[in-house]
């Protein structure tokens, strides 16, 4: 009867244990007993590790030194897409003044993907380390960890996984999510945590694999450190050297800078800057997009002690290719505008015959700009018509209204659009940065890239997006546009008789 009893007690307690952990109740501690691990109905939660001692640990006292931060920053202009930030990961108190110079730059940026990475300061490890599934937590809140997209990097590649510890007391990213919560909206963007292990290797892994991943709405924060523990004057030298190769946008000038500042005694490569490789996974991946230094700082500005300093630094890098290339990037107001524009001017012309009357005070409308209108019904495309930068002389706005039109009745590719048909169109907007000829198809970046050839008196063009929404790589896409858009040989962009213009554009629709 004893034995019996102890058996029933040993499977209560079996069960209940597996109850408890299956409810998410369980929780991983720290060597500081501070729980860092915790599970829920929605997925894992990675929590605090360094609230209370690198940021505050409450609440409103953490959002007003935020807020006070970003009040005092006052940027010098910038171009409108910011594709990745390198920012400081000190305590606060010494690096958040500096840091606030770049998270104020995304302030009202559309973003839905924010991929950080740093190095790890915990252990040595081969690879990078991604957070797969579940939330980071801060005193402001959780944040979202981008599943799909992580699942997608560690399919990619072997030396990209999951390693636990990596990311249980790292504070490099951690102290990132905070100033991220204070300048993007509440929701509808998600992050991909991901600690490199400070081998070389995982440099290139990671920008090859993510190369292919990121699209327009992917911010990247690079969390790193500079200079660790010079005089102050001797970190301000440190400092600038390597800030002037990363702006350079070449990773073997990185590489270098530090080779050399180490043969002069001044610094090496984990005290230059304590993220090296994440730095040169950024410039990777940046290649030559602006950048450009917001604010530098040391410690020793804020302490007063300058016998041992630490560097910080905000820089952006910026996409001028997401936008016309003349400085003007549109306003999601300005795109509305626009696409009512093309709307009405297709409506009035099909119902009444006549041509809109548009007055328009927006003096970014009112640029010299090309642009290309797409029509679809149902998701099949109804008519395409548009004009290049440079071969126009009228506003943005009356070309879009022109174009509208002429995509409706002048594609010979199609019957010109009926009254019945009106209600069943969806519009798209490209407003196109000028043609650029480039040497070489090999400079082609699909996806990126329209493409204009033109061989003899015969020519045609693709629209950036054409690639993307057709799944197509760079021999199809090249292939069909010189076989149903200019009716050349299929392989004629590889001859060097074919002139090839490439363009970019930003792309909108209804």
């Amino acid at each position: 009867m004893k034995k019996i009893l102890i058996f029933v007690i040993f499977i209560v307690l079996v069960v209940g244990a597996a109850l408890i952990f299956d409810k998410g109740i369980m929780k991983k501690k720290s060597k500081n007993n501070n729980e860092l691990i915790s599970n829920n109905i929605d997925g894992p939660i990675r929590k605090m590790a360094v609230a209370g001692s690198f940021y505050p640990s409450d609440e409103v006292e953490l959002g007003l030194m935020i807020d006070g931060f970003l009040n005092k920053v006052e940027l010098p202009q910038l171009e409108p897409n910011i594709r990745a930030i390198i920012v400081p990961h000190a305590g606060y108190v010494y690096s958040g003044q500096v840091a606030a110079y770049a998270y104020k730059a995304l302030i009202g940026k559309d973003v839905s993907r924010v991929i950080i990475i740093g190095n790890s300061h915990q252990e040595f490890f081969d690879g990078a380390s991604i957070y797969p599934k579940g939330y980071f937590e801060t005193p402001l809140g959780k944040v979202e960890i981008d599943n799909d997209f992580a699942q997608k990097l560690m399919e990619a590649d072997k030396k990209i996984y999951f390693k636990e510890s990596a990311h249980l007391e790292e504070h490099s990213l951690e102290v990132q999510l905070p100033f991220l919560q204070k300048v993007l909206p509440v929701s509808g963007w998600k992050i991909v945590p991901i600690i490199l292990g400070n081998q070389e290797d995982s440099v290139d892994i990671l920008i090859d694999v993510l190369k292919n991943l990121i699209d327009d709405n992917t911010l990247i924060v690079v969390s790193s450190d500079l200079s660790h523990y010079p005089k102050y004057e001797d970190a301000n030298y440190s400092d600038g050297k390597v800030i002037d190769a990363i702006l350079s946008g070449k990773g073997d000038n990185l590489k270098k800078t530090i080779s050399e500042l180490e043969k002069e005694g001044i610094s090496n490569l984990q005290t230059c800057a304590c993220a090296s490789n994440s730095i040169e996974v950024v410039m990777g991946l940046m290649g030559d997009k602006n950048s450009k230094l917001l604010k530098y700082a040391n410690s020793g500005d804020v302490s007063g002690d300058k016998s041992r300093v630490v560097g910080y630094a905000s820089i952006v890098f910026m996409d001028s290719n997401l936008s016309t290339g003349s400085g003007l990037f549109l306003s999601k107001q300005q795109q509305k505008r626009l696409l009512e524009i093309a709307k009405d001017s297709v409506e009035t012309y099909i119902k009444d015959g006549k041509i809109l009357e548009i007055k328009e005070n927006d003096p970014e409308l009112g640029k010299p700009l090309g642009a290309f209108v797409t029509l679809k019904e149902e998701g099949e495309l109804r008519g395409c018509i548009g004009v290049f930068t440079g071969d126009v002389d009228e506003p943005l706005y009356k070309i879009v209204s022109e174009m509208a039109i002429s995509a409706a009745v002048n594609d010979p590719r199609f019957n010109p659009i009926t009254k019945n048909e009106l209600d069943k169109l969806d519009y798209e907007i490209s407003v196109l940065n000028p043609l650029k000829k480039v040497s070489s198809w090999k400079d082609i970046e699909i996806g990126k890239h329209g493409v204009r050839i033109i061989r003899g008196s015969r020519a045609g063009v693709f629209l950036p997006q054409v690639a993307l929404e057709n799944n197509w790589d760079l021999d199809t896409f090249m292939n069909v546009l010189c076989t149903q858009k200019a009716g050349l040989p299929a392989d004629c962009w590889k001859d060097k008789d074919t002139e090839i213009y490439v363009f970019t554009a930003q792309v909108f629709e209804d």
